[in-house]
């Protein structure tokens, strides 16, 4: 079962209603739960790998929980991103701002864009995925570093249509 096929399942738990949804294949178990809350619209998913002959990657360290000063952000700046358009990722793996470590990066802050164009890669079980911009305009801000863990819909990058 791939990444897509995962995602869809997701959404399609969330839409039936369903609160639990467990499935055993012979090399993995998935248990996905929901909340009928309004606040939480994302179910959770449990992903069992079973012990396979590879050795597992080093897991990645959780980011710091935020602190109440960090969760009260600052209401005019939520107003000055508004103009701009998020650019998500739409797959959960590593993201790589270059196409190879002695190359230059695909796009910096202040680099034009247009819809096609190729804003970084994103690593997906050895798999390296080339990540397209669905809009055109001009990057005002990465929000992702070089060589970090990026989820599903998680922003990349802010662009300006304008």
């Amino acid at each position: 079962m791939d990444i897509r096929e995962i995602q869809n399942l997701i959404k399609f738990v969330a839409k039936s209603g369903a609160t639990e949804v467990k499935l055993e294949m012979d090399d993995f178990k998935i248990t996905i739960k929901t909340t009928n809350e309004p606040s939480a619209p994302e179910p959770t998913a449990y992903i069992q790998q079973f012990p396979s002959a590879q050795p597992a990657p080093a897991a990645a360290p959780l980011a710091p929980a935020a602190t109440p000063a960090e969760a009260a952000a600052p209401v005019a700046a939520a107003d000055d991103t508004a103009k701009f358009i998020t650019v998500k990722s739409p797959i959960i793996g590593t993201l790589y701002r270059k196409p190879s470590p002695d190359k230059a990066n695909f796009v910096e802050v202040g680099s034009v864009i247009k819809k096609g164009d190729v804003v970084c890669v994103i690593e997906a079980m050895k798999l390296f995925n080339e990540i397209e911009s669905e809009i055109s305009g001009k990057v005002v801000k990465v929000l992702v570093d070089d060589a970090s863990p990026v989820e599903f819909d998680q922003p990349l990058f802010l662009v300006d249509p304008s």
